[in-house]
């Protein structure tokens, strides 16, 4: 080959590894990807959330209404040293974060895992501001709220907290495969567990997680689940369904009276044309209206994660629905 021939090829050669580059930077750097967003918090009038990414991603709601990567919990040399300790097997890529805003302070509860294990473990981290660019931004880690091991038959993922509004008790809902869903008790204080307090279980089905509890118009407490697979694209199974109980503690019956430990739940939402796999729901109270927020695989965009919110009305009896025809999708 001559000389020419092969500078050409050459230059071909890192034109086309520099296009790999590039593409694998822009599917790197997504910034509207969400996995796992947490409770949507608004404060000093912008609304944020926390979701699933290299050490528990901030998302930010800019003025045209797209949702955007605005930076991080944690900086990769600022991981908290107990994670590998506690989980060896995590490099820093966080799941599931949860958020709520008590008093000044903001408790973020995270996930530590490795994906199809439940060595695991829920952090939480403290901070007085949710705006990365205020001098007040910083976050004390508190350690794990709660560890599992594979004698367990729990998975410590996917917190979501709650806070009565009539009670003033405190609560976090976890768990993913395994035995289920479960509940525990919260120091309002120091947002750790509670002393003695002993995982209550909630919901049991082959493929469960992603658990959210929050108080109806009725009173009754209602906890949302996923059924399914999640994390696999256009090829995802995930489902939302519900359950109904007069405690916080449960039992939980979804609408035909089966318990959630016997693999109970009410559907609420499914796939439905570009919309895959809809999961990990939490409710956002905005515009006299609530809206159910939760993750999706976008068909039109090859199962990018996205944020949907679908308007979340309570029926006659009481119970949540949704109707697809009027819903809010990150672009």
């Amino acid at each position: 080959m001559s000389l020419f021939r092969r500078s050409i090829s050459v230059v071909l050669f890192l034109s086309t590894v520099g296009w790999a580059q590039e593409q694998g930077e822009r599917r790197r750097f997504d910034r509207e990807k969400v996995h796992d967003p947490s409770t949507i918090i608004e404060s000093d009038g912008v609304y944020r959330f926390f979701c699933t990414g290299r050490g528990v991603k901030l998302m930010r709601e800019t003025e045209d209404g797209q949702w955007l990567t605005e930076g991080q919990l944690f900086d990769r040399d600022a991981i908290p040293a107990w994670h590998g300790n506690h989980v060896p097997e995590n490099r820093g890529h966080l799941w599931a974060p949860d958020v709520i805003q008590i008093g000044e302070q903001f408790f973020v509860y995270y996930s530590v895992s490795t994906f199809g294990k439940n060595t695991s473990a829920i952090g939480l981290a403290v901070g007085k501001t949710l705006d990365p660019k205020s001098p007040q931004w910083s976050w004390e880690d508190r350690g794990p709220v709660i560890l599992s091991k594979p004698t367990d038959r729990f998975n410590a993922i996917d917190p979501a907290v709650f806070r009565d509004p009539d009670s003033n008790q405190f609560v976090m809902t976890f768990g993913s495969f395994w035995d289920g869903l479960f509940l525990i008790e919260l120091d309002s204080e120091t947002g750790l567990r509670a002393d003695d307090a002993e995982p209550v279980h909630l919901a049991k089905a082959p493929e469960i997680e992603a658990p959210f509890l929050c108080r109806g118009p009725s009173g009754d407490y209602f906890l949302f689940l996923n059924w399914g697979k999640c994390c696999r694209g256009v090829r995802s199974t995930y489902e939302i369904r519900v359950g109904r109980s007069k405690k916080v503690t449960g039992p939980f019956l979804d609408r035909d009276g089966t318990d959630l430990r016997d693999r109970g739940g009410t559907l609420v939402a499914a796939s439905a044309g570009r919309h895959i796999g809809p999961g990990h729901a939490s409710i956002l109270q905005r515009d006299d209206k609530e809206w159910l927020v939760h993750h999706f695989y976008d068909g039109d965009q090859r199962g990018r994660s996205r944020l949907r919110m679908l308007e979340l009305q309570w029926d006659a009896e009481g119970w949540p629905q949704v109707t697809t025809t009027t819903n809010t999708t990150s672009p």
